[in-house]
């Protein structure tokens, strides 16, 4: 029997995790980071975490995000609102 989630559940799970993440890492300032080098540490793949990126940049109330640099990867900025 199988045990899946629908994917707005799973996906809300996520977001909801990352954003925890970022709340606990930025509490005691600005955090600057690159996808790839938080999955691990978040359970999420580098793509997950950019697509989530961007919704939290425009629902996050405790958080202060944006697009900080364009290179070969995204770097993330976040502070506490």
């Amino acid at each position: 029997m199988s045990t899946t989630q629908p994917s707005g559940v799973d996906s809300t799970t996520k977001e909801q995790r990352l954003e925890a993440y970022l709340e606990r890492n930025a509490a005691d300032g600005e955090l600057y980071f690159k996808s790839k080098f938080i999955a691990d540490e978040v359970g999420l793949s580098p793509k997950e975490i950019g697509a989530l990126m961007c919704k939290l940049t425009d629902s996050a109330t405790t958080l202060e995000i944006e697009k900080w640099s364009y290179t070969s990867a995204t770097t993330w900025r976040v502070a506490p609102a």
